[in-house]
């Protein structure tokens, strides 16, 4: 409930918010961020913004917390990036909020302070105050820079949160940035802030940067193809008097080579800061063979001085004809092993059984077995004959053993009057080589199970030395009131389902019932018998 309203009570102020500031920090210093001050303010909430959660104070460990005005990230990590709303609440209870957009940008080894670090420009008479320093108490500032460079000289007054340059001129204009050290609770943090200087005069030179291309990059290319090089360089703050960006082609000017499939087009931007950005893109109408011996260099230049960034050209890859033989003949054998597993596996039953009767394969060796499959069934407690002992005396027989030559044996015609019943029954299973069983309704209903079916169960799950064939003769439906052991034959291998269209013709071999159970079954031949199967 306390969420609810806070989720109401934030949604109501963001309505009102109207000052938005952003504060872009390096991962690994210290940032503390403040809430503009109102004389008639109690007292100050911090939230984050997208998740409205409040940013509670200080705490043992804390990383982040918020104190009245001002929210510390202590110190900061990438992660911090996002947005945060600090709210103002008034003695008449109304509020005021305002939202603070933090950039926390990753600290790289060797590399100077990140151009994006920056606060607004400080332009004008020469003093260039430490951005955000009064956020932190006592804090001492260890150093100046400007330009990534240290800086020293008798014309630099270095005050307590500020630098003052003596008599500034454009040579003066740059990045300066103070380095300044952060103590809370025992613990020293580093703090870098940057902001551009940008004096009287109109126009300022800084080092010539080429952001692209890189040097010694490598163009891939197509002979006989058009292709277009972009040159792009910073040169200065505001439009400068000498700004050259150009193309040389072996260290001749485009310029000067008189070929018409060369030509160079530019045109000039001003960025962030009022820097000074020229673009220089060459058009190449056709890639020429010599031109993959050529070094094609971009000259940035102002009135500092030049810097350059060189690239070459190399031709794609291409596919000889062999390799796309090697790829079409690769992709052909592909689909056809694809085509084969797909054919297989639809047509798998057809072709095991079609390649028995061409082959007629057997194995040699005397397995011991007399029987190809020990047949379980529910068996009928009235003198009126089911349909499933129907199946097991007549069509079983029909189909397995006269049309097939399997040898069956099926309790009642091939356990012997006299015999000891439990006895006789294991000894037959032993040797029989495959274990068939008729799923029903009576089947599963049984509350005691036959004799043959515990150690049917046995032999094919413990001693795990026979194969089950499971012939659903009902539909049983979700198995949920079959023993633990037949579900779990069942998800192992599935059931062959014996359904009504089945019944018009019970004694065909190729129907699709006959030839699941004919697959499933061990291999034959009409004077051997063996377990080579599945």
């Amino acid at each position: 409930m306390m969420g609810y309203v806070h989720l109401i009570f934030l949604s109501t102020f963001l309505l009102v918010s109207t000052t938005s500031e952003t504060f872009d920090a390096l991962e690994g210093e210290a940032l503390v961020i403040k809430c503009p001050r109102w004389s008639s303010s109690v007292k100050v909430t911090w939230y984050h913004t997208n998740t409205n959660k409040i940013i509670p104070a200080e705490k043992e460990g804390s990383k982040m917390f918020s104190l009245d005005r001002f929210l510390w990230f202590l110190p900061t990590s990438t992660e911090d990036s996002g947005n945060y709303t600090c709210v103002i609440h008034f003695l008449n209870n109304r509020t005021k909020s305002f939202n603070m957009s933090v950039r926390v940008y990753p600290n790289k080894q060797g590399v100077c302070f990140p151009s994006q670090i920056r606060y607004p420009n400080d332009t004008g008479r020469g003093k260039i105050v430490c951005p955000t320093i009064d956020n932190y108490k006592n804090a001492t500032i260890i150093q100046w820079y400007k330009d990534c460079k240290p800086l020293q000289g008798e014309r630099y007054f270095k005050g307590e949160k500020y630098i003052f340059i003596n008599n500034p001129g454009k040579e003066d204009d740059g990045y300066y940035t103070c380095k300044f050290i952060y103590t809370h609770k025992g613990n020293v943090y580093n703090v870098s802030a940057t902001r551009i200087f940008i004096s009287k005069a109109k126009h300022s030179p800084l080092p010539p940067k080429i952001l692209f291309p890189k040097d010694k990059d490598v163009i891939e290319v197509e002979l006989g193809a058009a292709l277009s090089l972009k040159c792009q360089a910073r040169l200065g703050i505001k439009k400068q008097p000498i700004a050259v960006v150009t193309w040389d082609v072996d260290n001749i000017s485009v310029k000067n080579l008189d070929l018409p499939r060369f030509h160079e087009k530019t045109h000039f931007f001003e960025g962030r800061e009022q820097e000074y950005y020229k673009e220089t893109t060459l058009h190449i109408t056709e890639v020429k063979k010599e031109d993959l011996q050529a070094n094609f260099t971009c000259v940035a230049m102002n009135e500092m001085h030049n810097t350059k960034a060189t690239v070459t050209m190399q031709l794609k890859a291409q596919l000889g004809l062999p390799n796309v033989l090697l790829i079409v003949g690769s992709l052909v054998l592909l689909f056809a092993i694809a085509a084969s597993v797909i054919l297989y596996q639809s047509f798998r039953v057809d072709i095991v059984l079609l390649y028995r009767e061409i082959f007629q394969p057997y194995s040699v060796k005397d397995d011991g077995k007399i029987y190809d499959a020990y047949v379980i069934y529910p068996r009928s407690h009235t003198n009126e004959a089911s349909f499933v002992e129907y199946f097991v005396y007549q069509i079983m027989p029909d189909i397995l053993e006269n049309k097939c030559g399997y040898k069956l044996c099926i309790y009642g015609r091939d356990i012997y009057p006299g015999e000891d019943t439990a006895s006789a029954i294991e000894k037959r299973m032993q040797k029989s080589r495959r274990l068939i069983i008729l799923l029903t309704h009576q089947l599963i209903n049984c509350k005691e199970p036959a004799y043959d079916q515990h150690i049917a169960l046995y032999n094919a799950l413990i001693q795990n030395n026979m194969k089950v064939i499971l012939l659903e003769m009902e539909t049983i439906g979700t198995y949920e009131k079959l023993q633990e052991s037949l579900r779990f034959i069942i998800q192992q291998q599935g059931t062959v389902k014996w359904k009504e269209q089945h019944t018009v013709h019970p004694q065909s071999t190729n129907s699709k019932f006959w030839k699941q159970v004919r697959y499933l079954m061990p291999l034959t031949l009409k004077s051997s018998y063996s377990d080579n199967a599945g």
